[in-house]
């Protein structure tokens, strides 16, 4: 009778220190998919012990990043469970019980060394001064501690490694992994004045949560040994049954193949939401940052990526954030939108500079309800909108032609308005066919202009810009009295 796996329980435990960036977000998406493509859960927590960089605006902002992505999960912040609290500034006496019981058990011991001492020893005996802490307190007897502490030093707690050792594990993602015995040093778990470090508050929450795989950044490998170090220390208490399996994920790299910064606008979540990512664009994007759904195919659903995500196929090689990439993905992904689901992702961003109030009227909606499908074949990003829709909603009086439009009319523009004037001045029905019929009989036909030359002054007057949703269907929704406006205004400054 073979054992039935345990459940996979994966998690998400982010610092609050600053705005999400892509580089993190990652982190979580994959995540997500790997607990909901095996049915397993996601467990959300904060690692929020760092009071001088933690802040309550960051992590607001995280909450903010997944409710808009839709990546939610099934323990931790917000939902609750049965291993909270779920913030580490709020379970210190977790972390105090558990340094008790390694003590007691001898995995922790007392140190003493000074940063200038540990430096001292390494160069009397001819060692190099980068291997860190050598290991000095692991067997002080009792009348060296009362000197120290005669001396008033207090100490550091180190986890005690096994002496010889060798680390290896199998990464999911990048296979056999080798740590030789002396490699690393013992590491500090609690500083002096008790407060637990990152070293000993991450495994622990991982052990008493029961995490059974950790998927976090490429940055982080170096540490694993010294975890499962402690994860094994944490068994041999009781704490846990078992050490979890780790994976890391590739960098997220920006221009030159540099890992992509926290400064890089391009790292910054929020930025590519202003500018009119949507959430099906953006994470079908980042899941391709390291991971891919088959060999020649790039577009797919959240629901797709669900059900073809496996940890095991995500690559080792970095990932380079290719904002081109990113958008032509968003742009496929507003084309695939019902156009009520388009229309309604429109409106926040027409909000934003003002050309929708707050509260639109029923008119400005029925309005945007007929241009909407103008543009959402055209659009890369929401962002556009108000470029290509705002002359829908601005008064005759205060459209603005941008200097471009302006000066790429050709002389022949003055002409082009007058017989376009005249052939619609009188234009019996005011529709899209009558309005082509009629401008190009008058401009193409009557004046003998090129299409691509003939309707560029009427976009111009009508819109105020070089480029635009389609002119005549345009202008049908403007309407007469507005569009004949706006070509006499264009016309009196020519």
């Amino acid at each position: 009778m073979t054992d039935t796996p345990a459940p996979v329980r994966v998690r998400f435990c982010p610092s609050p220190t600053g705005t999400p960036h892509v580089g993190l977000i990652r982190t979580a998406l994959f995540n997500w998919a790997y607990a909901r493509h095996t049915g397993g859960k996601l467990v959300f927590r904060i690692e929020d012990t760092d009071a001088a960089r933690d802040s309550e605006e960051s992590y607001a902002q995280i909450l903010d990043a997944l409710a808009w992505l839709g990546l939610d999960w099934d323990e931790g912040i917000d939902v609750g469970g049965p291993h909270g609290p779920y913030r580490q500034s709020q379970r210190r006496p977790v972390y105090d019980d558990v340094v008790q019981r390694l003590r007691d058990a001898g995995h922790l011991y007392e140190s003493f060394s000074t940063a200038e001492e540990i430096e001292a020893r390494h160069e009397a005996a001819g060692r190099p001064k980068v291997l860190g802490y050598d290991g000095f307190d692991r067997d002080l007897t009792p009348e060296q501690v009362a000197a120290f502490r005669a001396e008033g030093r207090e100490p550091t707690l180190r986890l005690r490694l096994p002496e010889g050792r060798d680390y290896s594990f199998d990464d999911l993602v990048r296979g056999r992994i080798e740590f030789k015995a002396g490699s690393f040093p013992d590491p500090v778990l609690v500083r002096a004045n008790g407060d637990p470090l990152y070293t000993l508050v991450n495994p622990v929450d991982d052990a008493l949560m029961g995490i059974t795989h950790v998927l976090r950044g490429e940055d982080l490998l170096s540490s694993t040994p010294r975890q499962i170090a402690l994860h094994e220390a944490l068994v041999d208490i009781g704490v846990s049954s078992s050490v979890p399996r780790f994976g890391h994920l590739p960098y997220v790299t920006g221009e030159g193949n540099k890992k992509l910064s926290k400064r890089d606008p391009e790292s910054n979540l929020f930025h590519h939401r202003d500018r009119g990512f949507i959430r099906e664009g953006l994470l079908n994007y980042l899941a391709l940052l390291g991971w891919g759904i088959a060999e020649d195919r790039d577009l797919f659903s959240v629901d797709e990526l669900v059900a073809a995500f496996d940890v095991a196929d995500v690559n080792a090689s970095p990932a380079r954030f290719d904002v081109t990439k990113a958008e032509a993905i968003n742009a496929a992904h507003l084309r695939l939108l019902a156009p009520e689901d388009f229309r309604a992702r429109l409106v926040p961003y027409l909000q934003a500079p003002g050309v929708l109030p707050a509260e639109p009227s029923a008119a400005q909606l029925e309005r945007l309800a007929a241009a909407a499908p103008l543009v959402q074949e055209r659009m890369t990003l929401l962002g556009q909108a108000p470029g290509m829709l705002g002359f829908l909603f601005v008064a005759d009086a205060d459209v603005v032609v941008e200097e471009d439009a302006l000066g790429a009319l050709r002389p022949e523009a003055a002409d082009v308005l007058d017989a376009a004037l005249a052939a619609l001045e009188g234009l019996a029905e005011w529709t899209t066919p009558a309005l082509e019929a009629a401008l190009r009989a008058a401009v193409v036909e009557g004046l003998g202009v090129k299409p691509k030359f003939a309707f560029a002054p009427l976009r111009t007057a009508v819109t105020g810009r070089r480029v635009s949703p389609p002119l005549f269907e345009s202008m049908e929704i403007l309407g007469r009295e507005s569009s004949l406006t706006r070509l006499r205004a264009l016309r009196a400054r020519l």
